[in-house]
């Protein structure tokens, strides 16, 4: 697991001096966590002497890092690490996030992939068909459908693609920082109809910032 976020940790710590800073205010509405997450796998854990010292958004930028690495490399124990115990993980298909979208609680992460079980997720654009798969099935077409942690833009409390869907992260989870991992386009006979992004949604609570929405984006109709 080093040598896949060890790479990504140094390039958003160097995003971060780049990036437009964007005030935040903790949630209130978050639990106070069990266990902080630096008493957690040392695999996904800030290093404890860069954590006291880093702004909230440098913060932020390594979780993602460490999120990002783990969703590359299908490792849902490392993700689970990264959870709020008690606010669970959001998962949404398209930007607009609803409190009807999939929760599932860091426990039950690590065996999802191979859980046979078909869940709704929301509706698929376009044809209004419900959005009906296997968590490994949502995972390859709306959590890692491209390999984000090779996305050649990354974005903090900003959107970077924007289709017709509204992006409404920042008033659903207050409080919270979001980035976005985007490809601008993968096909040039597209003209950039085909940008993907992914967004991870960060909230604080206990003095620790916990990884609580997957948001996937695209272009809608």
């Amino acid at each position: 697991m080093k040598k896949i976020w060890l790479p990504l940790l140094l390039a958003a710590l160097t995003l971060a001096c780049t990036v437009i800073s964007v005030p935040v205010a903790p949630s209130a509405d978050l639990p106070t966590p069990t266990a902080p997450v630096s008493d957690l796998s040392t695999a996904t854990a800030l290093p404890p002497t860069l954590a006291p010292t880093l702004p909230a958004e440098q913060a932020v930028l390594v979780r993602a890092a460490q999120a990002v690495a783990a969703l590359q490399a299908q490792d849902l124990t490392a993700l689970a690490a990264l959870v709020h115990p008690n606010a669970g993980l959001r998962f949404s298909p398209y930007a607009f996030v609803s409190i009807s979208d999939r929760v599932f609680r860091p426990e039950a992460l690590p065996g999802l992939l191979t859980d046979p079980t078909l869940y709704e997720w929301g509706v698929y654009d376009g044809s209004g068909l419900p959005i009906s798969l296997t968590f490994s099935g949502y995972y390859a077409a709306f959590v890692y459908d491209q390999d984000y942690a090779a996305a050649p833009q990354i974005g903090l409390n900003q959107r970077l693609g924007s289709g017709n869907s509204t992006d409404n992260s920042l008033e659903f989870y207050p409080g919270a920082i979001v980035v976005e991992y985007h490809f601008p386009g993968i096909d040039p006979q597209y003209g950039g109809l085909d940008w993907r992004s992914l967004r991870l949604v960060f909230q604080q609570s206990g003095g620790e910032w916990y990884l609580v929405g997957i948001i996937h984006d695209q272009w809608t109709i």
